[in-house]
């Protein structure tokens, strides 16, 4: 009966490990969903103040997580950004997931001149 806590440390330690790194990567894909929100939300306050829509997609790109895009497009005295992208699987143990997809988009009013 000696050994038993350390046979059972052993066998528990890995199970441990693997859950903890599965919910650091859930975490992250949890950040990269705010980034990419904050990224469209930016972009469409730089187009709605007068950006041209090249410099807005790079502003909200700068925020934006690696891997997500933004795309900055006008319509009838609004604008819209959209962030997509996608998030890869956290690898290791869990190479199996496929990783995950994040989007966002925002709209904002033209601003007027003055």
């Amino acid at each position: 009966m000696r050994g038993a806590v350390t046979a059972e440390l052993a066998l528990g330690l890995p199970i441990l490990l693997a859950v903890t790194s599965g919910m650091v990567w859930l975490l992250s894909v949890g950040a990269a969903q705010v980034r990419t929100v904050d990224a469209a939300r930016e972009a469409a306050r730089a187009a709605a103040r007068g950006d041209e829509v090249a410099v807005a997609g790079a502003v909200g790109e700068r925020v934006a997580p690696d891997g997500v895009r933004v795309e900055v497009a006008h319509e009838a005295g609004r604008v819209t950004a959209r962030a997509a992208g996608h998030v890869p699987g956290p690898g290791g143990l869990f190479d199996f997931l496929p990783g995950a997809d994040v989007r966002a988009e925002a709209v904002a009013v033209v601003e007027e001149d003055g």
